[in-house]
């Protein structure tokens, strides 16, 4: 194997170390090292959430620290046809290189 190639895996293995085992793409398996206070602000829609406020930024912002579980816990509500493969999916329309969440997805909350 040439010394290029060594370098490239060498760089690919430290990149995987660095950033913790963490995922692009919404697929963790160990939740990503980030605080509440990195979290952009909750989606305005024009319909109201189906519950209290309270209840829906606690549960993005479990979504967001906590995408190694709802990555097991499949959608039942037909969002698949929007191309969700699993709950972390509702909550979380995309992530950063180090998994603290840059976009919600508004499907949850409703």
């Amino acid at each position: 194997m040439s010394s290029a190639r060594w370098v490239c895996l060498a760089a690919v293995a430290a990149l995987g170390l660095a950033q913790g085992g963490y995922h692009v793409g919404n697929e963790a398996e160990t939740p990503p090292k980030i605080s509440v206070s990195q979290l952009p602000p909750l989606p305005s829609t024009g319909f109201a959430p189906a519950r209290p406020m309270d209840t829906v930024r606690a549960v993005f912002q479990f979504a967001a620290l906590h995408p190694e579980v709802l990555h097991h816990i499949p959608c039942f509500c037909g969002c698949q046809n929007m191309g969700h493969r699993h709950n972390d999916d509702c909550f979380v329309k995309s992530r950063d290189a180090r998994g603290v969440p840059t976009e919600w997805e508004a499907h949850g909350l409703g």
